[in-house]
């Protein structure tokens, strides 16, 4: 397990939100102060302010994937191509292993009502479930990372 795979778990541990836990690592070490990273990611967290839609682990890797390889200039179309593709292969791979990148579909619990937050803690399900995610999203990043940096 690699040092940001490790500080994800410890900052979900800790009760970061999934998004925060993935992506903060990640966006660090391409030199963004860890504070900043937090706070961009916070409102991926449960399928997007749990609202139960896109995983907050899936979210997270694809702003790490876009801090990596997005494009800075409008003309880049070759670093915009390349970040869809990475973001694509991500996507495709995470819903190859666990059959969904929806939040509600993982967990298997709503979280846009209070009732739904309530019954997803009070049956553990983040971390029944969600651990795993964070940890494997982590590691798909990191293989898409390096297959990212050999194409640029």
């Amino acid at each position: 397990m690699s040092d940001q795979a490790r500080r994800a778990r410890e900052l979900f541990q800790e009760g970061f939100s999934c998004s925060q836990a993935v992506f903060a690592p990640y966006a660090v070490e391409a030199g963004l102060p860890p504070e900043t990273a937090l706070k961009l990611s916070q409102v991926l967290g449960g399928g997007m302010s749990h609202l139960g839609l896109t995983c907050g682990a899936v979210s997270g890797a694809l702003l790490a994937i876009s801090l990596h390889f997005g494009r800075t200039r409008a003309e880049d179309k070759a670093a915009k191509e390349l970040t869809y593709a990475l973001a694509g292969k991500f996507v495709q791979r995470f819903t190859e292993k666990f059959g969904s990148i929806n939040c509600t579909d993982l967990i298997g619990c709503s979280l846009k009502t209070p009732q739904g937050l309530a019954l997803a803690t009070e049956h553990n399900l983040f971390q029944k479930f969600c651990t795993g995610y964070v940890e494997e999203a982590c590691r798909l990043l990191e293989e898409i990372i390096k297959e990212g940096r050999g194409k640029q």
